[in-house]
């Protein structure tokens, strides 16, 4: 049960960082995870984990680094694509 709980929050995480950098429409409910695991991961490795945490994810340090990783992300889209 654990790991459902972890990805529930993970593609909250992932939604409030596509919301915040405008990315979020092109983005689907499995990139959502994607960013929320992953930016969580860059953002407790680069900020620590501060602050209050769900699911053994502190939340602020992980909406920053899933901003970090859907920005980097689209801007790579971005230039393959042309």
């Amino acid at each position: 049960m654990g790991w459902i709980w972890t990805l529930i929050v993970g593609a909250i995480i992932g939604a409030i960082a596509g919301a915040l950098t405008s990315k979020g429409e092109s983005m689907g409910w499995i990139a959502n995870i994607l960013a929320g695991l992953v930016g969580s991961s860059v953002g407790q490795a680069l900020l620590g984990s501060w602050g209050p945490s769900l699911a053994g994810m502190a939340l602020i340090p992980s909406i920053l680094g899933a901003v970090i990783v859907v920005l980097v992300v689209s801007f790579i889209m971005a230039k393959i694509s042309k």
